[in-house]
């Protein structure tokens, strides 16, 4: 497969996220919740984060509205995490900032971040990497208010 195959198959990964996004719903009750904006193009997400008595990450809701980078990015997030401990969340959140921070130096983890790995394109333009963090910082805030 080809460098260009592989981007190809990447940006219909993205934007079937983007049209049928994972775990998209606000819940009640309301979990751990964090609203954030990407004021540079208007990005929009309210996230939830919904623990099982055992602490782990029994699902991600969310809403939002802006990019098919934020939209994917914030279903690609739901879908990885879910069911996982919250330090592990955490972990993927370090290593999806790190590669986003990279500006395309380093190749995102996939057998860490699963599908949300096909985004690590986006580092290479600075104006979307927003886009792509901004579920991902709200899953964070989420996670620090409890």
């Amino acid at each position: 497969m080809t460098s260009s195959d592989l981007q190809g198959l990447y940006q219909e990964l993205i934007l079937d996220h983007s049209r049928a996004p994972y775990g998209y719903g606000l819940r009640e009750p309301i979990a751990a919740q964090s609203h954030q904006l990407n004021p540079t193009c208007g990005d929009e997400i309210t996230l939830q984060m919904h623990r099982a008595p055992d602490g782990t990450i029994e699902a991600v809701a969310w809403e939002g509205h802006g990019c098919a980078i934020s939209q994917a990015s914030a279903s690609l997030f739901a879908e990885l995490v879910e069911g996982m401990p919250e330090d592990e969340v955490i972990k993927r959140i370090d290593a999806f900032r790190e590669a986003m921070r990279s500006r395309g130096r380093i190749e995102p983890d996939a057998e860490l971040l699963g599908d949300a790995a096909a985004l690590g394109g986006v580092s290479k333009y600075v104006a979307r990497v927003k886009c792509a963090m901004l579920a991902w910082v709200a899953a964070e805030d989420a996670l620090r208010k409890g």
